[in-house]
């Protein structure tokens, strides 16, 4: 499978953003996807993560309450919708896909499939 990530882009601290994450192929629905990122200088960290029906999800502490996760297997994409955006959360964004698709994974080692990442710069 093959991902595209877009959506990135520079924005005031308070604003929001929409990533999606296109993946070609059929066997999307069976992927639990999640989204990672890497601020320069640092290591690339979990962000949240969906399983393959949507019906669990998981979120890194500091994105609790602000940031949401949605699939459309119909469109083969999911979606990183991103509310009260901070400077922290500026940094290249991932979308991953896991074949074990029923399992949450919050580990990069954990996922199969990588798409090429989206800039996200929040400004103060």
């Amino acid at each position: 499978v093959q991902l595209q990530a877009s959506g990135g882009g520079l924005v005031q601290a308070g604003e929001s953003l929409r990533l999606s994450c296109a993946a070609s192929g059929h066997a999307f629905g069976n992927y639990a996807m999640g989204w990672f990122r890497q601020a320069p200088g640092k290591e690339r960290e979990f962000v949240a993560a969906i399983t393959w029906s949507g019906g669990t999800t998981d979120y890194a502490d500091s994105v609790k309450g602000r940031f949401t996760i949605l699939r459309d297997n119909a469109e083969s994409t999911v979606y990183l919708h991103m509310n009260g955006l901070k400077p922290e959360d500026t940094a290249v964004y991932y979308c991953a896909a896991d074949i074990y698709g029923a399992t949450i994974a919050t580990k990069a080692s954990e996922y199969h499939y990588w798409g090429q990442g989206t800039q996200v710069t929040v400004s103060s």
